[in-house]
């Protein structure tokens, strides 16, 4: 008030006029030209303030302010700087009595805060932080917090500190200097000289600034010509003043439009008979620890080690709640269907209200695991519509405490509204009717493999054949004859080992090493296929009538939600139209609809939330199948996301936190299964799974390639082997001169191979089986005469005279035949010749 009437005076009479200590926030001296602000401005702290509170993690702070417009006007700046911060305001009256005080902190002491930031005149100030230490509210858990005026004022006048244990403060920050010194040392002799001892020893910052203005005006006057005509000599004194910048006692005098600038403040804590500092806070770095002169980002730890009220070093929480326990008003929803989640019966002859569901049970399970007692009374409420936005508002306007039920947790309602974790599953999805596709799919027998294991078996199934021809072309008149013949006798061979089904034998042991690992990969793949083609068959008999959102909408097919709920919306901008939507109420009227399905007047598929579809799925999981909504438009992937539901308080309560971790601790435990147990009874075993993709359980390459692998590792090595042994025995055609050129030496080798191998010993067990014939050696046939290999236990006689008869049966049927035969020519030639082995040896 007295600079309010000093800067009238001033103005009018064009006199500068320079406080040391009106630190009003309301006092702008940009709007007063002849006033000047030599102190710091109230509204500078309270950034200070915030930065404290802010790195406690309290979320809800009592300011107790003098009830007149400078009190109210930086109650103003602490809300603004503490936007996410709780701000309780207590305002008590400059003439209050001791009664009075009492009286309003017996109320502040029946709240749940316990953390005070006062700011007033310091006599009055000391008198509440006395007050409160009588009723207990400077024990271990409170917190107090002290403004720049009253932290300044703390020494003043002989006041001790005794009743200040425990509290921090802010006080603008005043550096040490010699020249400070000298002033102290000269304020203690003059207080000595006066006999005013006991009024202080230490000047205060007012003090200070009172020096530091006196000497500003001073160098100004010097820098301003007295002589300058009266009515404007305050201007131009004015504009010197501006222009004044020294150290001062207090620190660096700098005015910006006539105003001193910010500085730093420091945080003290009161300890004993001694104000600690133990951190600081400038504009530009925020709090400081004053112990590492670091700024550091996790909470609490940005300042040096507190000792708090109680004489406690443990960071109060803010807030408690009484252990007698705390009644506190709760709203819940008054329903007509799904009242399995929550609902309220009124017992008409005793007129009890009691209040039942899944959400209440979770509820009040994490009330139990709070570590204080909370009694909850429960108020319903009919929103209109059904519309939950509604009774969320009603939270808002401080009609309730909390607001309990199935509650969609929504970015809209957050904004005016705290809410815990879900305790439900979160996402929009779909329910549809179930369809017996049995035998409806001709193609299904395809389905168990996937298409590179399909490509690769039957590549193997080539590879085998053209191996094992390879291997049994010279040794094995199976796989001898027409070109086309070999071709189809080594695809026959190699696919029939499908079923086991191939009647060649096979003589080559390296080729009966090839058939017998490729019989063993054959035997895991059709054993793998007929597993995974059963249980194709069998999941493939019910599957969801539809899937597609965008088909739905084409196929102008009705759809379901529940009535009052933001799915509506959210269809509406699928493209559904308005006439394909069709609300439903309950659980059994979603059922009624879609049994008839669209063109019996009901619906194709329901749209809610996860948890109201699971119960409807839950009690008719052999007629419906929640499935995830998918589209077929390529970029086009509208989220169905939510948050789930869960539990409302106002902004900044403090039980959002405590009640939400006590979800997580009733969800994750077994409480959380009896609860579902009991209002659902859900059991899934016995549904079948229609989200299942049948897609995801064919069996692919990467489940086989290890047999592949083997497989294609055997045929090599067996190829291997029989080029090192086939070219090690016709060495002499490669190494031979005659031959000429590589490619003759080649063709030489391929014409080789394509013969048969007459020293198998395959052809000679042959031969021998023949000649042992007890009918005759020499097999006739319509075209020649076959002169088989003779045991080599024959005697001499008994072999020449065989192969006479042969001879002569050859020599007849060369003469009586008339066209050249070859075949005779060469019986007739080995047989002169052994007669002649034969008579030499005689």
């Amino acid at each position: 008030m007295q600079a309010e009437f000093m800067i009238k005076v001033a103005n009018k009479f064009q006199v500068p006029t320079i406080t040391f200590s009106a630190t009003s926030p309301l006092l702008k001296s940009i709007d007063n030209p002849y006033f000047v602000r030599a102190t710091i401005d109230d509204s500078f702290q309270v950034e200070a303030i915030a930065a404290i509170v802010k790195s406690f993690g309290w979320r809800s702070v009592v300011a107790i302010y003098v009830n007149n417009e400078i009190g109210k006007e930086i109650m103003h700046s602490l809300s603004d700087a503490l936007e996410d911060v709780e701000v309780q305001r207590s305002a008590i009256s400059q003439e209050a009595s001791d009664d009075q005080i009492l009286k309003e902190l017996y109320k502040l002491k029946t709240e749940q805060t316990r953390a005070f930031v006062i700011n007033m005149d310091a006599s009055l100030g000391f008198r509440v932080l006395k007050k409160a230490r009588e009723i207990g509210m400077m024990e271990e858990g409170y917190v107090w917090l002290l403004s720049n005026g009253m932290t300044h004022m703390m020494r003043d006048n002989g006041r001790s500190l005794e009743t200040m244990q425990g509290l921090l403060g802010v006080r603008s920050y005043v550096p040490q200097s010699k020249e400070r010194e000298d002033f102290s040392l000269r304020w203690k002799r003059k207080l000595e000289k006066e006999n005013r001892t006991g009024d202080g020893t230490e000047p205060n910052v007012f003090a200070l600034r009172a020096y530091d203005s006196v000497t500003a005006l001073a160098m100004a006057v010097e820098k301003t010509n007295t002589k300058t005509y009266m009515k404007t000599y305050g201007s131009h004194l004015i504009e010197a003043l501006s222009d004044i910048e020294f150290k001062g006692l207090a620190g660096e005098f700098k005015l910006i439009n006539r105003q001193l600038e910010s500085s730093t403040f420091e945080i003290i804590n009161v300890v004993g008979d001694e104000e600690r500092i133990v951190g600081s806070w400038t504009p530009s770095s925020g709090p400081v620890n004053a112990k590492s002169n670091k700024t550091t980002l996790f909470l609490g730890k940005r300042f040096g080690p507190v000792i708090w009220p109680g004489n406690s070093t443990v960071v109060p929480k803010g807030w408690e709640i009484p252990t007698t326990g705390k009644k506190i008003k709760v709203g819940v929803p008054v329903k007509k269907g799904f009242i399995n989640y929550v609902e309220i019966k009124t017992d008409p002859i005793s007129t009890v209200t009691t209040t039942t569901g899944y959400a209440i049970d979770i509820f009040e399970a994490a009330l139990k695991k709070l570590p204080y007692s909370v009694i909850p009374q429960y108020y319903g409420y009919e929103s209109p519509e059904n519309n939950y936005n509604h009774l969320v508002q009603q939270l808002y306007e401080g009609k309730w405490d909390a607001v309990v039920g199935d509650i969609t947790i929504t970015a809209n309602r957050s904004l005016y509204v705290d809410f815990t974790l879900p305790y439900s599953e979160s996402g929009v999805s779909m329910v549809v009717p179930l369809r017996d596709s049995k035998n409806k799919n001709a193609w299904v027998f395809l389905q168990p493999w996937s298409l590179d294991l399909w490509v690769t078996t039957v590549c193997f199934f080539v590879v085998i054949g053209f191996v094992v021809w390879l291997l049994e072309h010279r040794v094995n008149t199976d796989f001898r004859g027409p070109p086309h013949h070999q071709i189809g006798t080594s695809f026959w061979f190699s696919f029939s080992t499908m079923n086991f089904a191939h009647r060649e034998k096979v003589v080559s042991n390296l080729a009966r090493f090839v058939v017998v690992v490729w019989c063993f990969v054959v035997l895991v793949l059709t054993q793998s296929y007929t597993a995974n083609l059963t249980s194709f068959l069998t999941v493939q008999r019910l599957q969801p009538s539809a899937t597609n959102v965008e088909d739905l909408i084409r196929n102008g097919e009705s759809v379901g939600y529940q009535h009052g709920t933001f799915v509506r919306d959210f269809l509406r901008n699928l493209n559904f139209s308005e006439t394909q939507l069709k609300p439903f109420a309950s659980a059994e009227e979603c059922d009624d609809l879609l049994s008839k399905g669209t063109w019996k007047g009901g619906i194709a598929a329901a749209f809610d939330e996860v948890a109201y579809l699971k119960d409807i799925v839950s009690h008719n999981c052999s007629k419906y199948a929640m499935v995830e909504p998918s589209f077929k438009t390529v970029g086009f992937e509208p989220s169905f996301k939510t948050a789930g539901f869960g539990f409302a308080f106002p902004k900044n309560s403090p039980m959002t936190k405590d009640v939400s971790i006590a979800i997580l601790n009733v969800t994750q435990g077994k409480e959380m299964r009896r609860i579902e147990n009991k209002w659902f009874n859900r059991v899934t075993s016995e549904c079948p799974d229609p989200n299942s993709d049948l897609s995801s359980n064919r069996l692919s390459l990467s489940s086989f390639w290890g047999l592949f692998l083997i497989a294609g590792v055997a045929s090599f090595l067996a190829l291997l082997v029989f080029v090192a042994l086939f070219l090690y025995e016709h060495r002499h055609t490669l190494c031979s001169n005659s031959e000429g050129s590589i490619w003759r030496k080649l063709k030489s080798l391929f014409r080789i191979f394509d013969e048969k191998d007459t020293r198998s010993h395959t052809f000679k067990s042959n031969a021998v089986h023949n000649v042992s014939s007890p009918i005759t050696p020499c097999t006739p046939s319509p075209s020649n005469v076959q002169i088989r290999p003779l045991p080599r236990s024959m005697s001499l006689n008994r072999e020449f005279e065989i192969r006479r008869a042969c001879f002569s049966m050859s020599e007849e049927r060369f003469r009586t035949q008339p066209k050249h035969d070859k075949q005779g020519e060469s019986d007739i030639e080995f047989g002169a010749e052994r007669q002649r082995e034969v008579k030499q040896t005689q």
